[in-house]
């Protein structure tokens, strides 16, 4: 699936790095994280204000792209 990530960004110099969320000091992963506690969107943007839907939809898309399937070719021992 080939998607555009226009609300992601990566600055070596800002958060060690890590995908944030439209140049904000709020990574990817935090969004996450925020998402257990908050499973409710509305519940989320209430303690984030600063987040829009389409921030919580690339960063769930964004780690869903990052876990694609890899194959691992091993030697079996005989």
């Amino acid at each position: 699936m080939l998607i555009k990530f226009n609300r992601i960004t990566i600055n070596p110099r800002m958060m060690n790095g890590q995908p944030c969320i439209r140049g904000m000091r709020l990574t990817v992963r935090r969004v996450l994280e925020a998402l257990v506690l908050y499973p409710k969107w509305e519940e989320l943007i209430y303690e984030y204000p600063e987040l829009e839907e389409e921030d919580i939809r690339q960063a769930l898309a964004y780690a869903a792209e990052s876990l694609e399937d890899k194959v691992f070719y091993l030697k079996v021992a005989v």
